[in-house]
């Protein structure tokens, strides 16, 4: 094979990736985890994508590739791969119009002082001069389902942080299909964002499946709730005011945990712990397994996780099976929402977001707002790019917003929650 023949199979597979990241790819089953991986990495490392792919063609061409026909060709598709790359970057540089749009009607302006090029040196960087970490504290027993250090928090601090000093929390859950992931993961610009401006941010590992069953999960969201109520004062947080966020099944466990306040189904032993919570912000969250709405008509949830997380079929357990579906425990004292999801999600369908939060402002006393991100996969997020810049801003000024009504409430008239027991 020659090489201009080599070159023009990798500008082929190259194109056919850009073309996965550019398009809504909704053929099969068997595409939704490779489109996923393609277009979360390709899309939000779009520049660094065209820069490798640069040095990989300068290398073909010095070693004279592009004298056959096969090698032009080649560069002729690497050409218009790179031309659709860069609008793929775009899409993500203008998520901060379509975060402005869904804020507005809240009187939310969110900052838009992101960098097209952020993130392109270090987009796995997460250090913070004003920030530490203190990592791996108890929130409660190990419990049966505990493959080894799921009861354990991180704590994202300010430096400055002191006992007393009664800053907003803000609770993170990881995902990860409720089988995998770490608190050490997920959430990590957010959290990292917003201990700079103040806030204390709490990082949880729960029991996974299939060791856990559900309801184990949310089980472990609430007793870190407990534990924040009780133990957060004395790093510096407030805890009576405590938000919630979390991605994919960390997004429907944060979206549930806000939904079901003080809920002995889910707080067995710690009935009496208070855990409202004041926001939620769930990124790409599942919130029906049963797909009343038939927002995904094919591969779905209740086939993928039923045998492994929920150990029964919807037909065998039903009530489990709503009650663990945020869509049916929406209600009239839901606290605000802040429901984010991308177009382009090849995991979890945009659809399923629509139907939540037409639920949710059906029903919801507090202010919903909604952001559909045109290109944006799964987990769009979890590291830097111009799109996870935007959204780290826009969670952080709705999350302000939410805080500084509570601190305005406060003054007036005073707020006192629930005793709290340790777990």
């Amino acid at each position: 094979m020659t090489l201009g023949t080599t070159y023009l199979i990798l500008a082929c597979i190259g194109l056919i990736f850009t073309a996965l990241t550019w398009f809504r790819v909704r053929l099969f089953p068997q595409l939704t985890i490779p489109t996923f991986v393609v277009g979360w990495l390709r899309g939000e490392l779009a520049l660094q994508t065209i820069a490798i792919e640069a040095i990989v063609t300068l290398l073909f061409w010095m070693a004279g590739a592009m004298e056959s026909a096969a090698g032009q060709v080649g560069f002729a598709l690497t050409c218009v791969s790179w031309a659709m790359l860069v609008g793929v970057h775009w899409r993500g540089v203008n998520a901060g119009r379509e975060f402005r749009a869904a804020l507005a009607p809240l009187g939310v302006e969110p900052e838009s002082n992101v960098s097209v090029f952020h993130g392109f040196t270090k987009p796995f960087s997460f250090r913070h001069p004003e920030v530490h970490t203190t990592r791996d504290l108890k929130y409660g027993a190990s419990l049966p389902g505990d493959r080894g250090g799921r009861n354990l928090l991180d704590l994202v601090l300010p430096n400055s942080a002191e006992e007393g000093d009664r800053r907003p929390v803000l609770l993170q859950v990881h995902g990860g299909g409720w089988l995998i992931g770490d608190k050490r993961e997920q959430g990590r610009p957010l959290m990292t964002h917003l201990a700079s401006r103040g806030w204390v941010c709490v990082a949880i590992n729960y029991r996974l499946s299939p060791e856990a069953t559900m309801p184990d999960h949310v089980v472990d969201v609430k007793r870190s709730i407990a534990w924040i109520r009780e133990h957060i004062d004395f790093f510096g947080g407030d805890p009576d005011f405590l938000c919630i966020t979390g991605g994919s099944a960390g997004g429907h466990l944060s979206a549930l945990a806000a939904l079901t306040p003080n809920d002995p189904g889910f707080q067995p032993g710690f009935e009496e712990v208070d855990t409202r919570i004041d926001a939620c912000v769930p990124f790409y969250g599942v919130f029906d397994f049963l797909d009343r709405a038939n927002d995904r008509p094919f591969g779905k949830m209740s086939d993928f996780i039923g045998p492994k997380v929920f150990k029964c079929t919807p037909e065998e357990n039903p009530e489990l099976w709503d009650s663990v579906s945020p869509v049916t425990r929406v209600h009239s004292e839901a606290p605000p929402f802040f429901v984010i999801q991308g177009s382009h999600d090849s995991l979890v369908f945009a659809e399923e977001a629509r139907t939540f939060v037409s639920a949710l402002r059906a029903k919801s006393a507090e202010p919903v707002a909604h952001a559909e991100l045109l290109g944006a996969q799964h987990a769009f997020e979890i590291f830097h790019s111009p799109r996870s810049a935007h959204a780290v801003r826009a969670a952080t000024a709705f999350l302000e917003k939410i805080h500084a009504e509570y601190e305005a409430k406060k003054t007036d008239s005073g707020r006192v929650r629930g005793t709290v027991e340790a777990v």
